[in-house]
């Protein structure tokens, strides 16, 4: 059961720094906000996700 809740906050803990990773990388046209559902959603999908939320940033802003 721990083992299972460490899992889980490691993952909150990657989605959260690539987030804020790919934020001071880029310029600030397409910065991402980083919010509970951001974080989730990178949790749930990884990179993938991070990849998702890029192309819906550059495609509707």
């Amino acid at each position: 059961m721990i083992g299972k809740i460490t899992n889980i906050l490691k993952k909150i803990v990657v989605g959260f720094l690539m987030l804020y990773g790919y934020n001071l990388l880029v310029p600030s046209v397409a910065i991402i906000p980083i919010n509970i559902v951001t974080v989730i959603l990178l949790t749930i999908f990884g990179l993938p996700g991070l990849i998702f939320l890029i192309l819906i940033k550059l495609i509707v802003y």
